[in-house]
């Protein structure tokens, strides 16, 4: 089977989740007999005469088109980005329009038969290539702007591409039946048009290196989505009973400010580390210390992070609001909003060993059966099936 498909970041060079999510799903696909042709956008290096630049990794075959596209790039972001090079789209949806006319170059010259596309900023991309090469294109729901947002000051253009590509799509996979909900109900997408193929990870062993401190973990980008505000107001729920407490937030986003600005309001800012964006071996370190994962998000469609923190040997704690609660019964969940019960839990963790030690030792062998293998089973079978249409 040959795919091509469409995303927008790659590891190492990822910010987020769907980096991660990408890497895996066509890392257990390549085991599988699949060839892909993953195409992303990157500013083209200077001197450099042509627009397509190759990388081939196994069965994997990585192509970048000349485009400045960034992940979780806003419109502003992206005005501030084009100040340094004027030979791309004046807006982000112009660029984004034309990313989607590059795309039609790869298209007419590769054999495939089947389109995949990852999130709003591909979906275009992945329009033009089935109307060129009249191949079937499914679109991969990771997140929403009823998510980013919060479903406050949705962006309708950022809309209106997600719900296109939905309805243009053969096929459209969710990350999580919570995320189906939210494209059936917000985007009037046909249930059953929709699959659902919760992500994975890859359960290699770590060393676990925990410590007597007492260490709280949100670990993320800094966002409205991600709920770490509610994180800050439970961090000073807890530091007004106990002081021997110290809380981390691991990431970056345009929260940032605020977030430091709200812990030094609350009086706990000497309590709340910021360790800025965080790879690889820090990552590690990061999760294998903490006593305790704390995953507030407002909405999120998966929550991969969780997973990766369960690997690790870390109790964790995720919102209701999250596609992973699906899947997890041996953790603890709250409410986003409900701070008052998620700085309970947190010191129930802390507090309780037995708790600490029941949460580790059944999460991670209840996680064992979420890797990226049942998820690219889907994922082929969902190819063979929109193949022979």
């Amino acid at each position: 089977m040959n795919v091509l498909m469409f995303g927008w970041e790659f590891p190492p060079n990822n910010s987020g989740g769907l980096g991660t999510a990408c890497q895996g799903l066509t890392k257990a696909l390549s085991k599988q007999n699949t060839n892909i042709i993953f195409v992303l956008p990157k500013e083209k290096p200077p001197n450099t005469e042509h627009c397509i630049f190759v990388s081939t990794n196994t069965n994997v075959n990585v192509r970048y088109l000349d485009s400045p596209l960034l992940p979780y790039i806003t419109s502003k972001g992206y005005e501030k980005l084009r100040k340094q090079n004027t030979s791309y789209g004046t807006t982000l949806f112009e660029e984004v329009h034309r990313y989607a006319e590059l795309a039609k170059q790869i298209a007419e010259n590769n054999k495939y038969e089947v389109i995949h596309a990852h999130d709003w900023l591909t979906y275009l991309a992945g329009i033009n290539a089935k109307k060129v090469s009249n191949k079937p294109l499914i679109v991969h729901v990771h997140a929403t702007e009823y998510d980013r947002t919060g479903g406050n000051g949705i962006n309708e253009q950022v809309y209106e591409i997600e719900k296109q590509g939905m309805e243009e799509a053969d096929k459209v996979i969710a990350v999580s039946e919570y995320t189906k909900n939210i494209v059936v109900s917000k985007y009037g997408i046909v249930s059953d048009k929709i699959v659902v193929v919760h992500n994975g990870t890859e359960m290699e062993q770590h060393q676990i290196n925990k410590t007597t401190e007492k260490l709280v973990l949100s670990l993320g980008r800094l966002t409205l989505q991600k709920g770490v505000d509610y994180f800050i107001y439970a961090a000073k729920r807890v530091l007004d009973l106990r002081n021997d407490v110290t809380f981390i937030v691991a990431g970056s986003g345009d929260m940032e400010h605020a977030l430091i600005e709200k812990a030094a309001e609350l009086g706990i800012a000497h309590k709340v580390l910021f360790a800025g964006f965080l790879r690889g071996q820090q990552i590690t370190e990061m999760y294998s210390r903490a006593s305790v994962y704390v995953m507030p998000s407002v909405s999120e469609p998966f929550g991969i992070v969780a997973l990766e923190a369960i690997k690790h040997h870390t109790p964790v704690i995720i919102s209701k609001q999250s596609g992973v609660s699906e899947l997890l019964n041996h953790c603890l969940t709250v409410d986003f909003w409900d701070v008052d019960e998620l700085a309970n839990k947190i010191v129930a963790v802390l507090d309780y060993s037995v708790l600490a030690e029941e949460l580790r030792k059944n999460s991670v062998e209840e996680s064992k059966q979420y890797t990226w293998e049942p998820a690219a089973k889907k994922c082929l079978a969902l190819y063979q099936e929109v193949r022979s249409w």
